[in-house]
């Protein structure tokens, strides 16, 4: 419906060791999610995580891809909300008094 014409976006074309600079933002996000999957504290896991799913944000926008940027969109929103929301909640319950 809505296509974008990437045609003439040098950052589409410019390369690096042969290998577009899209197709390295698609690695370095795969690379990121990957490396999360290694974490054992999971505060660091979800740090990583969410590096790697807005570098797919990005990746699926230079490559016009929905199913990845929706995908991803929501995994960075879950990421925030354990990381922050969340936590904040936990705080609160923590510090509850029982007599």
């Amino acid at each position: 419906m809505f296509k974008r014409d990437f045609s003439n976006n040098l950052f589409f074309y410019m390369e690096f060791l042969g290998i577009s600079l899209t197709e390295w933002i698609g690695y370095l996000s795969s690379f990121f999610i990957a490396i999360s999957f290694f974490m054992r504290n999971i505060v660091k896991l979800r740090i990583i995580n969410t590096l790697g799913c807005i570098l797919f944000v990005i990746y699926g926008i230079l490559i016009d891809s929905w199913p990845v940027i929706i995908a991803n969109g929501i995994i960075v929103f879950v990421n925030f909300y354990y990381l922050f929301i969340n936590k904040k909640q936990q705080k609160l319950k923590a510090d509850e008094v029982k007599p």
